[in-house]
């Protein structure tokens, strides 16, 4: 059985100037396709609020849910590193409710490393955790647990003091002992600048082609909801409308009574136990 990618390996790529691929995924069937696919990384996002619940926002996820997520991701990939976010407002409250629920999120999630949005005064619990043991992928920019804050989800750092201001924070944060950082909807030029001058690793989405690495929720890039195009998404397939149509067939057939087929039913066996309905997942 293949490991997990481990923090080192990750920022080995870095030194090698070796893209790091990054998808944030919520369950057991995508994280296997994800393992088929050779996905360096693995989130597990509080963007399940708005993806998996159908949420404007990521404020109402709770731990016990990320955790949740956790969980089935885990049970479908055994090489991605695994990333467990931080949900809005276990946290923030104190150093010690931090240090209690990223410990949750690797005793009982199972994940490698967790992730926190911010930087600032957010850095003591960065440094407590990294002398806990528990990695840390630090997220600036377009930060969603502060989507009140900011007015909406608008990219940052374009007033003029953005490239110092989100800058200092990335080198807080890498002085902190993060071992890499998500840089969420800032200019390209300001991304480039920060993946210039950390010796971490940088995860953009919404920041450009020069970031160490980029991620997309796996539905956006899959093309699951054409009602969703933000600028920084590329479709990397149109599943909705083959979905879509798939469940119309599938409709149609069993309103026509063409499913199941004889082939489909089960028969009479002189077995004397019954044969199993269901085999194991890639298993004969």
């Amino acid at each position: 059985m293949m490991k997990r990618k481990t923090t080192l390996q990750l920022q080995s790529m870095k030194s090698r100037e070796e893209k790091i691929s990054m998808v944030t995924a919520y369950d057991a069937t995508m994280s296997r396709l994800v393992e088929l696919a050779g996905i360096d990384i693995i989130l597990v996002g509080d963007s399940a609020g708005m993806v998996m619940q159908g949420r404007s926002d990521t404020l109402a996820v709770s731990i016990d849910e990320i955790i949740y997520h956790c969980q089935c991701v885990g049970r479908g990939n055994t090489t991605a590193h695994l990333v467990g976010d931080m949900p809005f407002m276990s946290y923030q409250t104190s150093l010690e409710e931090g240090l209690r629920n990223a410990g949750r999120l690797v005793k009982e999630g199972g994940c490698q490393s967790v992730k926190i949005e911010g930087a600032g005064r957010h850095l003591p619990l960065v440094e407590a955790l990294v002398d806990t043991g528990i990695p840390v992928m630090g997220h600036i920019g377009l930060t969603p647990q502060s989507v009140n804050k900011f007015g909406g989800f608008k990219v940052q750092g374009r007033d003029s003091d953005g490239l110092e201001r989100l800058l200092a924070e990335a080198k807080g944060l890498e002085k902190a002992g993060a071992y890499s950082i998500v840089l969420e909807g800032i200019p390209a030029s300001i991304a480039a600048r920060i993946s210039t001058e950390l010796h971490i690793p940088t995860i953009g989405i919404g920041a450009g082609k020069t970031c160490d690495g980029q991620v997309l929720v796996i539905q956006d890039l899959l093309g699951m909801n054409s009602s969703f195009k933000p600028k920084f998404v590329r479709l990397f397939a149109e599943l909705e409308a083959t979905i879509v149509e798939a469940l119309k067939d599938y409709d149609s057939a069993v309103k026509s009574g063409s499913f199941p087929s004889e082939e489909e039913s089960f028969g009479l066996t002189k077995k004397s136990s019954p044969s199993p309905v269901y085999s194991t997942p890639g298993k004969k």
